[in-house]
């Protein structure tokens, strides 16, 4: 038990280092990592949300991934697609950032509701 607390710390003192003066934040993230959970970060424009998650992927060396939602969005934008590759004549899997282990989905409210619905699937199955 102590060995994860340790690693927790040092974890938060990492993210400390580039996140200055949002301990709460911080500390929440950590939570919502630790509880295998979905956070949602809300705040004014300008107060580090996507660089915490960018930096608490960087120091666990995990994938991130950062979704812009707009009125436009389609869900292949979000789970990927299969793409054509005429050298093979094969079609190649091109995986959707909804795939990485950290997702940041900014602005979610803005997207068509077929869109969140692809979204929140996987959310919803544990992947």
């Amino acid at each position: 038990m102590e060995q994860e607390a340790s690693f927790t710390q040092d974890v938060l003192t990492e993210v400390g280092k580039v996140i200055v003066g949002q301990k709460a934040l911080c500390t929440r993230l950590m939570v919502g990592l630790l509880a295998d959970g979905h956070l949602l970060l809300e705040g004014v424009p300008g107060l580090a949300k996507t660089l915490a998650v960018r930096t608490l992927a960087s120091t666990l060396s995990v994938p991130f991934a950062r979704i812009q939602f707009t009125p436009d969005l389609l869900p292949a934008d979000l789970t990927g697609t299969l793409v054509y590759n005429p050298k093979t004549s094969e079609f190649d899997t091109r995986k959707g950032p909804i795939f990485a282990s950290l997702v940041l989905a900014d602005e979610i409210n803005r997207a068509p509701a077929r869109c969140r619905a692809r979204c929140s699937r996987p959310c919803r199955s544990g992947r």
